[in-house]
Formats: structure tokens, C-alpha cells, sequence
């Protein structure tokens, strides 16, 4: 219940990223299937794919003091995009704006769903 209830925050940060932004940032056609398809593989590429891309980064987010780590992050939301039809990235920038702020909208409503117990 608890994974669905995550999809389904994730799904409304990216439709609300692009939505709020008026396509700015993101790009999603609809919030269903686009969004829901998007956030269902962003938690499998976030799952698979970031780990070893941020163990090869480590040198690089060294060197940076941890500011690579928002370009893996928007490396990851390319990937989603590339993967999924009907979701656009706009530019390098904007796609950094749009992981952060989707990647702290779903951290905070984590916690929020994890305090329920």
C-alpha cells in the first residue's frame, strides 16, 4: 500500500512540476498513464541505474562537493524522459530545477507516509 501511495506522490510531483511551471521545466502530456508510467520507471531507474552511476561519480561528486549529484539526478530524469512518451525534458537547466524539486516533494511526503505507522 505504502509503494502505491509513493507511485502515486511521485506521479503528482512530476504532473505538478509541469503543470505549475506551465511546461517550463517538464513537459508531461497527462498525469494518466504519462505520469503514473514516468514514476513507476523513475523509482526503477532510481533504483538500478543511480546507484552505479553515483559510484562511478564519485570522483567527479568529490571534487564538486556533492553539486554532481544534482547532474545525476537530472541524468536519471533524461533517462525517464527518453524512455517514456509523452514526457519532455525542456533543457539541461531546467531539468536539474525539475529533479530537485520532484526529488524534495517526494522526500518530504515520504517521511509524511512513513510517519503513519
Amino acid at each position: 500500500m505504502k509503494f502505491l501511495l509513493r507511485m502515486l506522490v511521485s506521479a503528482g510531483a512530476l504532473f505538478g512540476v509541469a503543470y505549475i511551471s506551465e511546461g517550463a521545466l517538464l513537459v508531461v502530456d497527462e498525469f494518466w498513464p504519462t505520469a503514473v508510467i514516468a514514476a513507476v520507471v523513475l523509482a526503477v531507474v532510481n533504483a538500478i541505474v543511480k546507484p552505479i552511476v553515483k559510484l562511478l561519480a564519485l570522483p567527479v561528486t568529490i571534487l564538486t562537493l556533492g553539486l554532481f549529484g544534482l547532474v545525476v539526478s537530472a541524468a536519471m530524469l533524461y533517462i525517464v524522459a527518453a524512455v517514456v512518451p509523452g514526457l519532455e525534458t525542456v533543457g539541461f537547466l531546467q531539468t536539474v530545477a525539475a529533479s530537485v524539486i520532484i526529488g524534495l516533494v517526494t522526500a518530504v511526503a515520504g517521511k509524511l507516509i512513513d510517519s503513519d505507522d
